[in-house]
């Protein structure tokens, strides 16, 4: 797989491919308050035609109430332009995090092998 680089910052990065109309964005780093949140949007929000946009989060190492945030007004965006959004490949901290503040049941959490099926 190719992935592009199309957002950077110190502690955090994304790369992208684009499938057809499903797009992947592969993220690593720290999903915390600051640049990082605004790379985040800026990546998203560069596919409005996807129907579906993954986020994978297998390289993330954890995040603040500043990236839950930005994933929950990034979840309003897709809902919004006709957008499935999927989070994939959460680590523990991600998703117990996600599980406190009672957003499993709004966002559409899986593992890579689901999102293949």
């Amino acid at each position: 797989m190719f992935y592009e680089p199309i957002g950077e910052c110190m502690s955090f990065q994304i790369s992208s491919e684009q499938i057809g109309d499903v797009a992947i964005l592969q993220c690593h780093g720290r999903l915390v308050r600051g640049e990082a949140i605004f790379t985040l949007r800026e990546a998203v929000t560069a596919f409005p035609d996807a129907r579906i946009l993954v986020l994978d989060l297998t390289g993330v190492q954890t995040m603040d109430g500043g990236g839950l945030g930005m994933l929950t007004m990034l979840h309003r965006w897709t809902r919004d332009h006709g957008t499935a959004l999927k989070l994939v490949n959460p680590n523990a901290f991600i998703r117990e995090l996600l599980q406190r503040t009672h957003l499993v049941c709004v966002f559409d959490i899986s593992s890579v092998d689901d999102v293949v099926e």
